[in-house]
């Protein structure tokens, strides 16, 4: 029995400037507007690159970089890009678990093909302009692992060799409280 773990990065930055493609090259902060005092959540690379970090308030992060675009969460979207997810997922497999916001896990009866078929899902959730990225293993926790990892796909067959010479914080960086 094989498990993929299919995660789409920065799930609520992607789910707030999806149709928006000319701020992909721009540096973008998320924010999550019903806190009392919003800090930063998720952001891009050209705003990482920027010196921005999580945390920072939207006041902090215009004062590292002026050009920063910093956007509210958009729940309505998210919850269409996780029904989009959850539709491909099924695609795979009848056996699909919502992991949590942005992570979908499946469980596999028949193992043939399987990386061809989770790369074509990768590739049909990229034309519907949301980057993701899979990994299939034999347990859910080592695909949900290796899915952080994976650049788009990655298969791995024994989970003990795979996760042996990673560094421990990678754990830490991979945790459903970073993602």
């Amino acid at each position: 029995m094989m498990f993929a773990t299919i995660y789409l990065p920065n799930f609520y930055l992607q789910a707030a400037i999806r149709h928006q493609p000319e701020l992909h090259s721009k540096p973008v902060a998320l924010i999550e507007e019903q806190e009392r005092k919003p800090v930063i959540i998720q952001l891009n690379e050209v705003a990482e690159k920027a010196g921005i970090q999580k945390g920072m308030t939207p006041s902090q992060a215009l004062g590292r970089c002026l050009r920063v675009v910093i956007k509210a969460r958009a729940h309505t979207q998210e919850k269409s890009m996780q029904e989009i997810l959850i539709h491909y997922a099924f695609t795979l497999s009848p056996f699909v678990e919502a992991t949590a916001s942005g992570i979908c896990t499946i469980q596999f009866t028949d193992n043939r093909n399987l990386s061809e078929k989770v790369s074509r899902v990768i590739h049909q959730l990229a034309q519907c302009d949301i980057a993701a990225q899979a990994a299939i293993a034999p347990t859910p926790d080592s695909s949900f692992l290796a899915a952080h990892l994976a650049r788009p796909v990655l298969q791995i067959n024994d989970a003990k060799e795979f996760l042996g010479p990673l560094p421990i914080e990678t754990l830490g960086k991979s945790s459903p409280a970073f993602c």
